[in-house]
């Protein structure tokens, strides 16, 4: 699906410009572009997810289809110990690391190229936040939900948005396989946030503090001057 924003290649020209996001108390001059999502503005349902965020202090972060990292950089702000943004668009990647560097976060903020979340270490994160490219077909919007729900630590949260028109309801009993304590903890403008909550596993907790501990090749170049785990990492 070449030039799509869930693509790894684009096709319309890059020509970078500012944009207005305002969530949660503040309102933030973020770096855009296009062929990213939302490119013009902070979309209804992006807003949505983050208005009804729950983020503990020091929390590790993980944002799936980060676009311009929007949703990244909100937790960075509000306190995230470390946040993680994914996506399989380059362009949203290169984005969404020089927004994390424009707000200060880079010592706290990874941004790396990768299709879905193979290549990112187990029961590593907190909180996963997923705005789902619906477009890109109910098979992969179910790969990313049961990828999230692999990296979240036991008792961690996967918070995803999605229009109600748009089968959220289904996408809440997918989260429903692979997570206990599904439920709608938000609605309004047409979307709804579905959480649910990390089951304990007996499998081994990334306890590293690196969140690409199983990188592979072909999870793409991460944005960032050096990994998690290192000196002058978080708060």
């Amino acid at each position: 699906m070449e030039g799509h924003y869930f693509s790894t290649s684009q096709s319309a020209p890059s020509s970078p410009f500012e944009i207005r996001a305002k969530a949660r108390g503040r309102e933030l001059c973020l770096i855009s572009d296009r062929g990213v999502f939302s490119a013009e503005r902070l979309d209804r349902g992006t807003r949505l997810l983050l208005d009804s965020m729950e983020l503990a202090e020091g929390a590790r972060v993980l944002d799936v289809g980060c676009g311009y990292g929007a949703l990244g950089i909100f937790a960075g702000l509000d306190g995230a110990g470390e946040v993680l943004m994914v996506d399989v668009n380059p362009r949203a990647v290169g984005l969404a690391w020089l927004n994390a560097q424009r707000h200060g976060l880079a010592d706290s903020t990874l941004a790396v190229v990768a299709d879905g979340t193979g290549a990112l270490a187990r029961q590593w994160a907190d909180l996963c936040l997923l705005n789902p490219p619906i477009r890109a077909g109910r098979e992969v919007v179910a790969s990313l939900i049961h990828g999230g729900a692999q990296c979240l630590r036991p008792r961690g949260r996967l918070a995803l948005v999605a229009r109600t028109s748009q089968g959220v309801r289904s996408l809440a009993r997918v989260m429903a396989d692979v997570l206990d304590e599904v439920g709608t903890v938000a609605k309004g403008g047409g979307f709804r946030v579905v959480e649910g909550t990390a089951r304990v596993s007996e499998g081994p907790e990334d306890r590293r503090g690196n969140p690409c501990a199983n990188e592979r090749p072909d999870a793409g170049p991460h944005m960032g001057e050096r990994p998690f785990g290192t000196p002058g990492i978080g708060r």
